[in-house]
């Protein structure tokens, strides 16, 4: 498969995770209820990495170890937010908000990895802006 399909697959599931986690949140704190989540993620991840792991972990370079941990640091931050949002927002305005981030990941990849915008990026970013705002306020 190519990129794409793998993309609308992580829509698909992240559209389901909304769902899901907003039901789950209904009875508990969201921190717990992030914690919970993330050592389902935890313990789902290391086996899929053991059993299709092709390199050792000693072959890892320290930068990408650094990166790699700043980006879960990240990744926590944002479920912990997300499940708060879930807890006290609606399904169908907390998920289009938090897809504001592909609006950040296109600025962020422009301005740090040098990515080239075409106007393609820039109308697809802010009707992306755009829908989020306008779900968000309805």
């Amino acid at each position: 498969m190519n990129w794409f399909l793998w993309a609308l697959l992580s829509a698909f599931f992240a559209g389901v995770t909304a769902i899901l986690a907003k039901i789950g949140v209904q009875n508990v704190s969201s921190n717990l209820a992030t914690a919970i989540r993330t050592v389902v993620i935890l313990i789902f991840a290391w086996t899929v990495a053991l059993f299709t792991r092709h390199e050792s972990l000693s072959t890892i370079a320290t930068r990408t170890w650094i990166f790699l941990i700043l980006s879960g640091i990240a990744t926590g931050l944002s479920w912990l937010c997300y499940f708060r949002a879930l807890q006290i927002g609606e399904a169908s305005r907390v998920a289009p908000v938090d897809k504001l981030s592909v609006v950040i990941a296109i600025a962020l990849a422009a301005i740090f990895l040098h990515e080239h915008l075409t106007w393609h990026h820039w109308l697809g970013g802010s009707l992306i802006f755009t829908g989020a705002v306008v779900v968000a306020y309805a």
